[in-house]
Order: structure tokens, then sequence, then C-alpha cells
């Protein structure tokens, strides 16, 4: 390149029609075939983002469900700028305050035992590290996954992930057992009382059986479904996952990634069914997205286990201190603010809000939700519980809920959906007014689906 390229007439990135084009042109962004002109942010504070136009969004998605704390938190940003000063980088063999001070945090705040983190640059790094540790320290191969789950992009996360995209990403580098998910609203076997997939136990003890238990490393489920439609499991399902794992010597890994700190109105998803898991891995929420940063967090036994044996994994900006600070500095402020009870006290309200639409509007089909982890499943009929689109819909099939998508975005409210499930998740610290705001759109959404219902 000419070292006399004059940059500002070559990258003129204050023109947004040029970012557009450079996004289309050069940028690969993920899941999607590629071309696209983004909408293009230029800025963004609390609950809210705006574009180039100066016109605003109330984000009731959070992003990629990992803004908890909101845009631009001062103490998030003021720990950043800090320790970029102090020290931007170092190896994560060196000892660094900061990191220490994040770890000791994390075995504070995390359930039961668990103890000794190995930080990451995201959640599919977490999940990665976290089934390779499992099979390491069974000597076991097999993994134990559900069908609706997503757990990252890595080779190893893609493995165990059961939605879709995952026939993106194959063939999968390790033996891969799925089951079915709690599902009640859709049970794959019609949800009989007592119903052995809803209940967990019964169905994984069923699959063991097949697959003999002593080749089984781990079972690896999100305590709460997130992308794959916000799907809670029923109370007493975790604890007999549990109780299965421990009997047969298989370790339970919990994915927080979406529904940690603080999300579903408990520090933790797993807090509100008293269940510790041998893994717990993290990510989104821990720094709300700031700098890249996840965790894989292992109970005392594993975290002693691994002293005098060689870990195997390892990435270069492991414990970055950047990250570190800012999650540091994002756990404190979720204490100081009290986040989590406030996210509590605010999803009460959003499910008091959902009630009175669900009463005014026969397209919702199911409310389900803790905190400010929200899903709204849409229908066609409430009777037959026909989806309003089909599953893992796209083109002209998804074309209902684009157009759904699409009029809350025109009338400031950023949401999005899989299949036919909308998901609400806005920030932790959301206001009471940024709330009605939201839900007075999804209210005039909901007129539009409405249309589409056959009785």
């Amino acid at each position: 390149m000419d070292s006399k390229t004059d940059w500002s007439t070559r990258y003129p990135s204050d023109d947004p029609a040029w970012v557009q084009d450079v996004h289309a042109e050069y940028y690969l962004q993920s899941w999607t075939a590629q071309g696209a002109r983004p909408l293009v942010v230029a800025g963004g504070e609390g609950s809210w983002f705006w574009d180039t136009d100066g016109k605003r969004y109330l984000d009731f998605q959070s992003q990629l469900v990992n803004v908890n704390l909101g845009y631009q938190h001062p103490r998030i940003v003021e720990a950043i700028k800090a320790q970029a000063d102090k020290l931007c980088t170092i190896g994560p063999a060196m000892g660094n305050d900061v990191r220490s001070e994040l770890c000791a945090l994390l075995a504070d705040v995390t359930p039961g035992n668990l103890k000794a983190s190995f930080l990451t640059t995201g959640g599919a790094a977490a999940n990665e590290n976290a089934i390779r540790l499992a099979r390491h320290y069974t000597g076991r191969s097999k993994v134990i996954a559900r069908y609706r789950s997503y757990h990252g992009a890595t080779a190893g996360a893609m493995s165990v992930t059961g939605e879709p995209r995952r026939h993106l990403a194959g063939p999968y580098l390790m033996s891969v057992v799925r089951i079915f998910d709690p599902y009640t609203y859709r049970c794959p076997i019609g949800h009989p009382d007592p119903c052995p997939v809803c209940s967990g136990g019964p169905h994984l003890e069923e699959i063991l059986m097949y697959e003999d238990p002593s080749t089984v490393a781990a079972v690896i489920m999100e305590t709460v479904t997130g992308t794959n439609g916000l799907i809670y499991p029923p109370d007493g399902y975790l604890q007999s996952i549990r109780e299965v794992c421990d009997r047969h010597g298989i370790l339970l890994i919990l994915d927080e990634v979406m529904a940690g700190f603080g999300r579903t109105g408990k520090w933790f998803a797993c807090d509100h069914w008293d269940v510790v898991p041998d893994i717990l891995t993290v990510a989104k929420g821990l720094n709300s997205g700031y700098v890249p940063l996840g965790a894989m967090i292992v109970s005392e036994p594993i975290a002693d286990w691994v002293k005098t044996r060689r870990f195997p994994g390892g990435l270069t900006y492991a414990g970055h201190p950047l990250g570190c600070a800012s999650a540091v500095a994002s756990i404190h402020a979720m204490v100081e603010e009290n986040i989590v009870e406030r996210a509590a006290a605010s999803g009460d309200y959003l499910r008091g809000k959902l009630d009175a639409l669900a009463e005014r509007h026969p397209s919702l089909g199911e409310i389900r939700g803790k905190g400010l982890f929200y899903g709204i499943e849409l229908v066609k009929n409430r009777d037959s519980r026909e989806p309003f689109v089909p599953f893992n819909a796209s083109g002209a099939d998804n074309a209902p809920m684009a157009e759904l998508l699409s009029f809350a975005m025109a009338e400031g409210v950023f949401l999005a959906s899989f299949s036919n499930i909308v998901r609400l998740t806005p920030p932790l610290n959301i206001s009471k007014e940024d709330l009605d705001f939201g839900c007075d759109v999804l209210d005039r959404m909901l007129e539009m689906s409405d249309r589409y219902v056959t009785a």
C-alpha cells in the first residue's frame, strides 16, 4: 500500500453509506448469507442505542443477551480506561492483580463448592474447555446434550449443540448422545403424568441404559434454554438430572452463558433449584460484553485434581487484563446497584404486563420466564397450538415473523426471535418507563400476529 495514502479519503468511516458498503463487501457476518447493508449504530446509553440518523431504539434484546448493565455503564467504562493506562496485556502465566481479583470474586458469587476459573474469550471457549476437561477428568469419551440447545460455534461446542445450525458445521468431533428437552408446552412424548422427559432423570436413565454410563463423561445443558426458545425446566428436573449424574459418576456441566449474572432474577439460574453443577460456564453478563470474556468455573474436587495434572487447554488471551477489569467492575456494580433484585422485581412487573397482553391477543400462546429472561410463543390457534411460523423457519415461511420484528424496529424497539418465539431480554437495569414503552409496541405488534389466528 502506498505510504502516502490519504487515509481519511480512502476510508471515510464517518460516512454511514461507506460503512455499509464495506460491511457488505469485506466483512463476514455470523450465521447468515453475506452482502447485507446493516443499520449503522452511532452510540448507546442505558437501555437505548441510536443510528447515524439519530433514531433511537429500545434494546429489548440486550443485543446478544449480553448487555446486562446497558450501554456505556460508567463504572465499567472507567475500569477499562484505568486498566488500559496501567497495563493493557500480560500473558496468562504471569500474576496479575485484576485477574486474581476476578477469580476470587467468581468463587464468592457462584453457588456451592465452585471454586477455580479458567478465563476465556467467550462462552463457546468456556464450553469447549469444559467438555475437554470433563473427558480428561473422567477418562470417558461420551457427552450427553439436548436437542434444543446452543453452546457455541467452535468445533467442540458446536458438536454438543443441538439446534439446526449444527448441520452447517459437521462432522462432529466427539461421541455425542442427545436427549429431549423439558419443553412442557410441546413435550415430544405428549407430556404424560408423570412425564419421564420433563422430569429429567427417568429419560436420562433410560438413555444411559443404552449407552453404558461408564462411557459418559458429562451431561451438558443450558440451565434455561436460551436461543432456542426460553425453555424453563419444571421444578425437580435439574435435581433429578443431578441425582442420576451423581449415581453414575458423570459430571454435570451447566451452561449459563445467557442465564447467568442476574438474568433470571438470581445470580445464577441454577440457584432457583438449589442445584450446583460440577462445572459452570459463563460469559455475556459477566461483563455485559464490553470486552470479550468468558469463564469455566469448576468445583473444588476438580480444582484440586488439576493441581497435579496438566490442564488440557490454553488461550493467548486467557484472563486478559482489560476483560478482567471490566468484569470486576461489573460484579461490583451489580452488588452496589442491587441489580439481581431489580431484575427480579422488573421481571414480576413485566410478567404482569405480558399476562394482560395474553388476555387481549389470541396469538400469544404461552409466556415463559423469570427475571428479565422471557419468551413469548406465538400461535395461530391456542387450542391446537399450531405455531405462528414453522420450526427453524426461513424465507417465505418466516415472513410473518419477520414482518412483526420489522414493525417493532420501525417503532423503536429491537427484538429477536427463534422460530415462533419472541425473546424479551432487556438490560437488567431497565426503567419501568422503558418497560412500558416496550410493552406498548409489543401490544401493537401482537395486533398484527392476531390477524393470522385461525380460531
